[in-house]
């Protein structure tokens, strides 16, 4: 099956960015002070020989994608030289289809087989999560590149008209259900008409100052607030994100109850916990949960959802967790790499699924359809989006009918590494009335409007196949 359609990648350019966080960010174990942000310009071609191009961005977050007590710089150096290696991979890419078919089949098959080929020999191995994010920045400019060249916005072509094949040929239902995706596409789960704004989640960071009181006088004096009320007033903050350590547990209701009582002064509306991956047992999660709900019940009942508490790997830590999800909402995160990886954590009582760009457009979408068939709810979390990268983010958020809104937290942690896109889209990098504004997006691909955008690049770390 083809279609006139149809493109292939015929040459990729990828380009490596540091920027430093103003305060910084804890994950886990670990805490990011700065981050290299991986953009690539990806060229392709049509059957009649029409060519254009399009960008993809993501941050290498090697505290996020790689959590391991081995050196930072040689896990960063390592995901910088596979995203190297994927750019090849891309620039002589000889496949043809809609971006969701090549996507889907670069993912299932060579960039399995390139994670293969370079942890051989590795003390320690490429995480698939790190692979998926390396790969992600050259898969969001597939779809920005299509869109380009049939001068369209992406989020239109997501359909029988353009695509060859349905989700069945990507998708399997759960076992037993009578869910079927044999005629169905994307755009059957997608918003037809999206919002032109959405309510905006501000990170509380394990390390952000709440009150005057945890003021260290190290923050830094730049003009942007630095205690959470302050950005509650200046920013119109109606839902916040609580990061928890999930190893102690009086610090982690102590924080739920902090962040708490400020929002119910401030009138914000809804709270969820991050409980960062290190809980190992429902248990934990749980006695929270029936303190809260005992001693405080109002911030109980702000808490919207819980996300991802247990560790990554859900195929080795299949922990039944349907004591937790039937006190609130479970959202999958980090374990979320894939529908198949859904279909587990639906099968051990997680409810919902919280979608990323940065684990690739085409599996987040294929992710978004298995679970909305399967009724499960969606939020689309950040991996602190700067400049580029935001973009994607928030469309996929305004197609998905997310649970509310979207997470996005780069103009906490590096407002100034988005000044010239936030030019073009100011309604993008600097939230207002509790919300971010996509009104500014263009109308072909992911809609960037790059070339108004001034960002002087450094020169390319490579370039493969024939650019522009």
């Amino acid at each position: 099956m083809s279609k006139s359609t149809d493109i292939r990648p015929i040459g990729a350019e990828l380009y490596l960015i540091p920027i430093k966080t103003r305060v910084p960010l804890k994950f886990g174990s670990e805490t990011l002070t700065s981050v290299t942000i991986a953009r690539c310009r990806l060229t392709v071609q049509d059957r009649n020989g029409n060519r254009s191009e399009g960008w993809g961005e993501t941050p290498l977050s090697v505290q996020w994608v790689w959590p391991s007590s081995s050196s930072y710089e040689d896990r960063h150096q390592a995901l910088k030289d596979f995203t190297n290696d994927l750019c090849e991979a891309w620039g002589y890419h000889e496949d043809w289809g809609h971006p969701i078919e090549v996507g889907h089949r670069f993912i299932e098959g060579q960039l399995v087989n390139l994670q293969d080929a370079f942890n051989r020999g590795r003390e320690e191995r490429l995480p698939h999560l790190a692979a998926l994010v390396c790969c992600s920045l050259f898969d969001i400019a597939l779809h920005d590149a299509y869109g380009n060249l049939h001068s369209v916005p992406i989020y239109s072509t997501y359909n029988a008209g353009f695509m060859n094949e349905d989700l069945s040929a990507f998708l399997e239902p759960a076992t037993g259900s009578e869910v079927s995706f044999q005629g169905r596409h994307p755009s059957d789960f997608l918003v037809s008409k999206p919002p032109s704004s959405l309510p905006a989640w501000h990170l509380v960071g394990g390390m952000d100052p709440v009150t005057q009181g945890d003021l260290t006088g190290e923050e830094p004096e730049d003009g942007h607030p630095v205690i959470l009320g302050d950005w509650i007033e200046r920013d119109g903050l109606q839902c916040l994100k609580i990061k928890l350590r999930g190893n102690d547990f009086e610090w982690d209701f102590n924080r739920l109850v902090e962040v708490g009582e400020v929002s119910i002064r401030k009138e914000v509306d809804w709270l969820s916990a991050d409980f960062n991956c290190t809980v190992t047992e429902p248990e934990y999660v749980n006695q929270i949960l029936d303190r809260l709900r005992d001693e405080y019940p109002r911030i109980h009942g702000m808490l919207l959802y819980v996300e991802q508490p247990f560790p990554y790997d859900l195929e080795r830590n299949r922990i039944d967790v349907h004591s937790v999800s039937a006190r609130k909402p479970l959202f999958m995160d980090e374990s979320a790499h894939d529908w198949r990886l859904v279909r587990l954590g639906r099968e051990l009582g997680w409810t919902g699924v919280a979608l990323k760009t940065c684990k690739t457009q085409t599996g987040a979408l294929l992710s978004l359809c298995w679970a909305k068939a399967h009724g499960m709810t969606l939020m689309v979390q950040d991996l602190t989006n700067p400049m580029l990268a935001q973009i994607p983010h928030v469309q996929l958020a305004a197609h998905a009918d997310t649970i509310c809104g979207v997470e996005t937290n780069a103009m906490q942690f590096y407002p100034e590494a988005s000044s010239p896109e936030a030019k073009v889209h100011p309604g993008l990098y600097r939230r207002s009335d509790g919300k971010v504004d996509l009104s500014t997006l263009g109308q072909t691909g992911f809609g960037y409007r790059v070339d108004e955008i001034k960002r002087v690049l450094p020169p390319p770390v490579c370039a493969f196949g024939e650019i522009g």
